[in-house]
């Protein structure tokens, strides 16, 4: 997984130098030029910048059709103070299939990972999909397909044994885990009537320390995990060929067990609303990740953000912590509310993630993303 991640990192700062370098000729920026060198880029500027996508990598969904892989795509805007809404259009297009790929029309700020996916078929073979942006008059045109050396497993960490958080929005429906596939949830709402929005997550953590393989002496103090070790990781030529290995098929079945994977039943969501309200933490104001702004490191954290819609929507609870106080079976209660100041379609992005961090740490394993659309009267 190491060599896929480097990869994929590599990729995407290539891509902020190099479309910043060649929309730069013959046009005025408001920030200084990007350095000739990726080991160095240029900090975001404050207003003016472009948005990038960033190609994250591909890979087979479990939740997806047999013999369907999925690229995975995030973005990156280099403005420090300047969100940016591009409608779907001649400025937000994706071919072939698109123009609407479910893509986001609205940019916040900074790095965001794995917020779509594009479905590729046996029968799409080879061809590629590309992603044309206009932001701030800067065009950028990226280009993604199953490209072997981004190979990525989404849904397990070999190294470790990790598995993305499972998430549910009812009692009687689907769990959805790891990279967004189509809409998770519709709603409505009134304009600025608070639109409740709540969540159930598992996160079972690491099953494999590496430690275990050092001496004694030589282990730090051990984090989640330990009860039993992962399978080795899949072979990424039997994924591009859509044929996973017996390994990736076994810790397919793996995840099928244990707090609701694959089993309905296992996911109580009664014993939730008893743990939901002792071992949830909220925090308000934005961004993302685990344990910001101090305190101990959640187990499990959720971020809402806006992935469509151009007005304001008020979050009570952007950042939820949650803990499941030392049982990884525990399911554990995400509730908060959403405001909207202008009627309209919208859609909302759960980010969820363990203590892997957002984007995995740069792996692409193991955090969720899940899409609610909501239509605003």
């Amino acid at each position: 997984m190491r060599t896929h991640r480097v990869a994929v990192v590599t990729l995407a700062a290539a891509i902020v130098v190099i479309a910043h370098s060649l929309v730069g000729r013959g046009q005025q920026q408001t920030a200084q030029p990007l350095p000739p060198t990726l080991s160095a880029p240029a900090p975001m500027g404050a207003v003016g910048e472009q948005v990038f996508p960033a190609f994250e990598g591909w890979g087979p969904h479990k939740n997806g059709p047999s013999g369907t892989n999925y690229v995975l795509v995030g973005y990156f805007n280099r403005n420090k103070d300047q969100t940016i809404d591009v409608p779907i259009g001649p400025n937000n297009r994706i071919e072939p299939g698109g123009p609407d790929m479910l893509q986001p029309t609205h940019f916040e700020s900074g790095r965001e990972w794995g917020v779509f996916t594009l479905p590729v078929s046996k029968e799409m073979g080879t061809r590629k999909y590309t992603w044309t942006l206009v932001t701030n008059g800067k065009s950028t045109q990226v280009q993604f397909w199953v490209n072997p050396p981004y190979w990525v497993d989404f849904f397990k960490n070999a190294a470790k044994g990790n598995t993305p958080p499972v998430v549910k929005f009812a009692s009687n429906g689907p769990e959805f885990v790891g990279p967004p596939i189509g809409v998770a949830q519709t709603l409505n709402a009134a304009v600025n009537q608070p639109l409740t929005l709540t969540m159930w997550v598992t996160d079972r953590g690491n099953t494999y320390d590496p430690e275990d393989s050092l001496p004694p002496d030589q282990r730090s103090a051990r984090g989640r995990g330990g009860r039993g070790r992962a399978n080795a990781a899949a072979d990424p030529n039997a994924a591009a060929t859509g044929a996973p290995d017996a390994n990736a098929a076994n810790g397919a079945a793996a995840r099928g067990g244990g707090r609701g994977r694959g089993n309905a039943q296992n996911f109580d969501l009664t014993a939730a609303q008893t743990l939901g309200s002792g071992s949830q933490t909220r925090g308000g104001g934005g961004g993302g990740g685990f344990g910001r702004g101090g305190g101990p490191q959640p187990d499990v954290t959720v971020t809402w953000k806006v992935h469509r819609g151009s007005s304001p929507v008020k979050f009570a609870d952007k950042v939820i912590r949650l803990f499941n106080q030392g049982d990884p079976e525990a399911v554990m209660e995400a509730t908060t509310t959403a405001t909207f100041s202008a009627p309209g379609e919208y859609m909302l992005r759960a980010q969820v993630n363990d203590d892997s961090g957002d984007g995995g740490g740069g792996e692409q394993c193991c955090w969720t993303n899940a899409l609610v659309r909501v239509t605003v009267k």
